[in-house]
């Protein structure tokens, strides 16, 4: 028989989590390093923006991968890592284009892997969701974060959808601004702003 766990061993346990403050702890709280992120946002809205912000900060506190499977190593793929100088971060950013779901269970098996893993987007890795959960499983001390495309306001695809269940933190970027939607959420009041002539745009106040 499986053990359970009294109140008082729950209470007793205690979690690693991001060090990180200023508007990052006021907008996402202090999830644990090995939480497993689903972010998402139609398209033009800063999603792409807010991932590399992301994965420079994470950048603090231990290596990046970022599979890069929408966009590959494209000119504005280029832009977005000058844009965020993550190209100032030689040692803890790594980027792929084409692993497979084995070739990065490989990689994440190696003596001094990455972290934090971003996968951008799920829907491009075209895995399912049983292997998917399987990977995040198979390494419980790594951060896995994921990008989703959205459709009519929704995660796209049944897989994208019940992985964000799986989720600690959901976030969900709209008109610039990054809201977590996830269990670590300080405020649901609070909003990571992603790029701020981008979201007086959108509100009409310029």
């Amino acid at each position: 028989m499986k053990r359970a766990y009294s109140p008082r061993e729950i209470v007793k346990k205690t979690y690693k989590t991001l060090p990180w403050g200023g508007r990052w702890a006021e907008c996402f709280g202090l999830p644990e390093e090995r939480a497993t992120w689903f972010i998402s946002g139609a398209s033009a809205n800063g999603k792409s923006s807010f991932v590399m912000q992301l994965a420079y900060e994470l950048t603090n506190y231990g290596q990046v991968l970022y599979l890069s499977y929408e966009e590959g190593l494209n000119q504005s793929f280029q832009e977005r890592v000058i844009r965020h100088e993550l190209d100032k971060r030689q040692g803890w950013f790594r980027v792929v284009t084409n692993d497979t779901m084995n070739d990065l269970m490989e990689r994440l098996k190696k003596r001094h892997s990455a972290k934090f893993i971003i996968v951008d987007s799920f829907q491009l890795a075209h895995w399912d969701y049983p292997e998917t959960e399987s990977l995040v499983r198979s390494f419980p001390r790594k951060c896995f974060i994921f990008i989703s495309q959205e459709e009519k306001g929704q995660p796209m695809g049944k897989p994208a959808k019940k992985l964000r269940y799986l989720a600690d933190v959901k976030v969900r970027v709209v008109g610039f601004r990054a809201y977590c939607q996830g269990r670590f959420n300080p405020d649901a009041g609070n909003s990571f702003v992603v790029w701020e002539e981008g979201v007086l745009r959108t509100t009409n106040n310029v």
